[in-house]
């Protein structure tokens, strides 16, 4: 696609033009994604990866994440599928960006968490693989059809602490106390990941947004029921749409003000200002301390990351 023919929704650039530099937005978002794997540790090392890799392959280390790794071919290739050592589990392709959430919530060996939202795997691998395979991770998704490509990467990545659910996410919320930490990457509009897909342009319309936002508020909420207390939740989404992003974490922030929310902190992450206010709407101080990545900040995708701690 001829990306000088494409054409922003006057709507859609009114509104980015008041929440960032729209030029560097509109640029970044216009750009190939830069391709990237994170490595399995529970098969195999990175050191081994890169003497596998290195003849056909350059690796660049992702700076927030020590397993992850920048790939980019000698003769210009993207397919980073049609390797072997993807093929037997050995790495996971995976967005850059989207490695911060499982770190975010940093899982300890033997405990019990929860990924509400969790096909087709590359968070749940991750989760895994920081538990050392100890514990239970309950991977669910609300749709059968989504639970396939999830088993088979699972599989494919030796993952043996995990269970696979299939129900609608916030019925977690009857299930009181139940989990360490959740994990709610949250279904999305997508606007993070104009580089990778460019029919969001052309999808994109205020309505759905809301719609969107509505679903995510009861995801949230029920991961803070079956959280136990002084357990971890951590809200993500591959969105910069406020209503979305900080709009759903002061939804929570206003039902449960004992609520704490934890800064991220990862060496090498450029991280934007969270948006304050939108639309009339001004949220609670806390959500300052959430994690907002526009896609001209590191090269990535654009990706909203809050962790909440629940109050004992």
């Amino acid at each position: 696609m001829d990306i000088s023919q494409i054409e922003f929704k006057p709507a859609f650039v009114e509104r980015y033009s008041t929440l960032t530099d729209w030029e560097k937005f509109k640029e970044a978002s216009l750009l190939r994604l830069r391709r990237s794997i994170r490595v399995n540790t529970l098969k195999t090392t990175s050191a081994e990866i890169k003497e596998r890799l290195e003849k056909d392959w350059k690796l660049t280390p992702v700076p927030w994440c020590k397993d992850g790794f920048y790939a980019e071919h000698h003769e210009g290739r993207r397919d980073l599928g049609n390797t072997l050592e993807h093929q037997i589990g050995y790495y996971y392709i995976q967005e850059a960006a989207s490695m911060i959430p499982p770190l975010a919530i940093s899982p300890w060996t033997d405990s019990l968490g929860l990924d509400m939202c969790a096909a087709p795997g590359s968070k749940t691998s991750q989760l895994a693989q920081l538990m050392q395979n100890t514990g239970c991770l309950v991977a669910n998704d609300y749709r059968g059809d989504r639970l396939s490509p999830l088993g088979m990467n699972l599989m494919r990545c030796g993952v043996l602490n995990t269970v696979m659910s299939l129900h609608e996410g916030d019925r977690f919320g009857k299930f009181k106390e139940l989990f360490d930490w959740v994990l709610v990457d949250a279904p999305c509009s997508g606007t993070g990941t104009i580089r990778k897909s460019l029919k969001t342009i052309n999808i994109w319309n205020p309505m759905m947004i809301t719609k969107l936002s509505n679903q995510q508020k009861r995801l949230l909420d029920a991961a803070w029921e079956t959280c136990k207390a002084g357990g971890t939740i951590v809200y993500s989404t591959c969105s910069v749409e406020p209503e979305e992003d900080e709009g759903v974490v002061d939804n929570l922030l206003k039902k449960h003000p004992e609520a704490q929310i934890e800064r991220i902190e990862l060496p090498g992450l450029k991280a934007a200002r969270p948006v304050m206010s939108f639309a009339g709407v001004e949220y609670d101080d806390r959500v300052n301390g959430a994690l907002r990545l526009w896609p001209q900040d590191n090269d990535t995708e654009g990706f909203f990351v809050c962790r909440i701690r629940k109050g004992e």
